[in-house]
């Protein structure tokens, strides 16, 4: 369906176990998806650019998502993991992790937040996670990051002000590439 901007929903069987890479690449016209129980993974891509989707609900089954498989998602107001799911959850305001949130896989870019505290559990910031996301202006790294992913925020064009602590030690190409309205950087000293 890879371009399909023309496909407003879609309707995955309990018989489906896989999603494949570029499945639903750039499916702008999508709002909402629901990943059944059946399925065990989501390929690489396979939502990338699907730019009307406002919620997505990932079934207890998933057990793998893809690079980048939802990134370019900038509408999506939450995300939600079913509760019996062994391999990802979401925190309170719908932003997707890993299991034990250790691993920020995608922020909420169609959410109207302005701030965001990413958790102290956080080591590792994926890779695109909060690329335009546009309202955010202020996001307070937990005391655990040590890896900025590349393109982690690209095009967050409203983000002010960046502090990156001192746990720090790797940043991404392009990780803060066009923070148009950023004033100041602070760069902590573990950064090598």
């Amino acid at each position: 369906f890879r371009g399909c901007s023309g496909l407003t929903s879609v309707t995955i069987p309990n018989s489906v176990t896989s999603i494949g890479d570029d499945a639903f690449y750039n499916c702008s016209g999508l709002t909402s998806v629901t990943i059944p129980n059946s399925v065990t993974s989501i390929g690489n891509y396979a939502f990338r650019g699907c730019s009307g989707l406002t919620s997505v609900v990932i079934g207890s089954g998933v057990t793998d998502i893809g690079e980048r498989a939802f990134a370019g998602c900038d509408s999506v107001i939450e995300y939600t993991v079913d509760n019996d799911n062994q391999y990802f959850s979401t925190d309170e305001y719908g932003v997707l992790f890993n299991k034990d949130k250790t691993f920020l896989i995608q922020y909420t870019n169609g959410n109207t937040r302005t701030a965001y505290s990413i958790p102290d559990t956080v080591i590792s910031i994926g890779y695109m996670s909060f690329n335009n996301a546009k309202n955010l202006t202020d996001v307070t790294f937990g005391k655990s990051v040590t890896t900025i992913g590349q393109s982690a925020f690209e095009y967050c064009n409203s983000l002010q002000s960046i502090i990156i602590p001192d746990s720090v030690t790797s940043i991404g190409k392009n990780a803060f590439r066009s923070c148009e309205s950023a004033t100041s950087v602070t760069i902590g000293n573990g950064v090598t």
